[in-house]
This record gives structure tokens, sequence and C-alpha cells, in this order.
């Protein structure tokens, strides 16, 4: 799964939240999660951490996957300005720099398998 954007004021809120809830339940049966460029939308702490300012806020619980693969530019904090303890978390891989030529040295290195 490729994601993208992040912060609460993002368009189609509403409509992300009825998505992530069906892409929610694929997850523990999904080998690899693969994010582009969130952070608040993948945030756990929005699931598990009452004191987060984004407590409740609805997320794409990529941190069920076995693996997750996050592609950043940097460990920068998203729009709510807060860590991401996904990026700790010991099954998932940070890879950062531009996430189009990352895409695409992982499809060469894959297809070499």
């Amino acid at each position: 799964m490729i994601l993208g954007g992040d912060g609460p004021h993002a368009d189609g809120l509403e409509h992300f939240a009825a998505e992530s809830g069906d892409a929610n339940t694929d997850f523990p049966r999904t080998d690899v999660a693969v994010v582009v460029g969130a952070n608040d939308v993948v945030n756990p702490d929005a699931r598990t951490n009452q004191g987060s300012p984004i407590y409740g806020m609805p997320i794409l619980n990529v941190d069920d996957a076995q693996t997750v693969v996050v592609l950043k530019r940097s460990m920068n904090p998203g729009f709510a300005g807060i860590e991401n303890p996904l990026f700790y978390n010991p099954k998932t891989v940070m890879l950062f720099g531009d996430a189009k030529a990352s895409i695409t040295q992982l499809i060469q290195d894959v297809k070499t398998l």
C-alpha cells in the first residue's frame, strides 16, 4: 500500500476515515506496507496515546503489517508536529531520500530477486 499526504485539514478526511477502516482489516495479513511521505495518518499514537494531540484521529494501522517500509526525506514531524513511534518500531525500515528515486530502485531490486 502506498500512502501520501498528511494533516487533518486535507481534503476528503471523511472519505479517508471510511476508506481507512476498510484497509485496516487487511494490514494484519499484509507482508509489507509501503508508506510514502505520510506521518500523522500512520501514527499509532492516534490509537494508543490518550495524551497525544492526534488521539482519536482516524489512521491507517500500517503497524499491523509484518513489515513497514517508510519513505521520507527526513525524520521531521508531520502536520501535528509530533514524533511518530512507528518510525522506531523494530519492524519498520526507514528509507530516506527522494521517494520516486527510492521506489524506482526498490522495483529494480525486487525484479532481480
